[in-house]
């Protein structure tokens, strides 16, 4: 049985990404890796990275770490409302400001994707999906025939992505599978402060995907983030579960599941 750790965006949640690795530990997992997008909306983006350093914590670019590591202009989220795009510019004004040059270079050292063989299973992990650092896979707008021709473009048996902030799972007819593992730097839009990683399992062959609540100080990250001044929209979210901003990116039956 090999068991590994996937963490989706940290979002410069160093109170999260600390609890998270204590439980983690607790689970004896063979490797721990992170799916990118390590800074973004949260305070102190610095703080998460000697926490994944000390853990051992393999990464991977997001798009956020792209736009870091190579100066651009904008975080390459993906948005096209320009709400949405008023928020982001914020964050990565804040976090490219806030991240140290050093870290920034190590952020473009990173690879885009990892390729693991495990008990004779394809994995793939990356950050969008196989053909777009940035592609959004909804649980609602992805149907088999199309994971399934990702997964075929991608050579792979089990895709593990991140980037939209809510995760899923889904076992297709032919075994194969497809993994969104959620985010552990924000709540997904549940009414709840809790956050998660992911869990994934495979044994004999077998795939599991186990989604695993991190309960946190999340008045104190709210705190920290009310004395950095990020937006009021943004500690709402930490503190009440329910997302304020990017909310035009979410299909409707995504959005219909929350207060906003």
């Amino acid at each position: 049985m090999t068991r590994l750790a996937l963490l989706g965006g940290l979002y410069s949640n160093d109170r999260a990404l600390a609890a998270a690795l204590a439980d983690i530990a607790r689970h004896g997992v063979d490797a721990t890796y992170c799916l990118g997008d390590l800074g973004a909306f949260g305070p102190h983006p610095d703080r998460v990275y000697p926490l994944l350093h000390d853990a051992g914590v393999l990464c991977l670019q997001g798009n956020y770490d792209n736009s870091l590591a190579g100066g651009l202009a904008d975080c390459q989220c993906g948005y096209t409302d320009p709400r949405d795009n008023h928020f982001a510019r914020i964050s990565y004004r804040y976090t490219f400001g806030r991240t140290s040059d050093a870290h920034k270079a190590w952020l473009g050292t990173l690879p885009f994707e990892r390729r693991l063989e495990i008990e004779g299973r394809r994995v793939l992990l990356c950050h969008g999906s196989p053909r777009k650092i940035n592609e959004f896979l909804w649980e609602s707008t992805s149907p088999d025939q199309f994971l399934a021709y990702l997964l075929d473009t991608a050579a792979a048996d089990v895709l593990c992505v991140t980037h939209t902030g809510i995760k899923w799972h889904r076992a297709l007819a032919d075994g194969r599978h497809v993994v969104n593992v959620g985010v552990l730097g924000r709540p997904e839009n549940d009414g709840t402060p809790a956050v998660w990683y992911t869990l994934l399992t495979v044994d004999r062959g077998r795939v599991s995907a186990e989604f695993v609540p991190v309960a946190y100080d999340y008045r104190a990250l709210a705190a920290d983030m009310d004395a950095e001044r990020l937006p009021v929209e943004f500690i709402e979210t930490i503190l009440t579960g329910w997302w304020t901003t990017c909310l035009e990116v979410l299909p409707h039956k995504e959005r219909a599941r929350g207060r906003f």
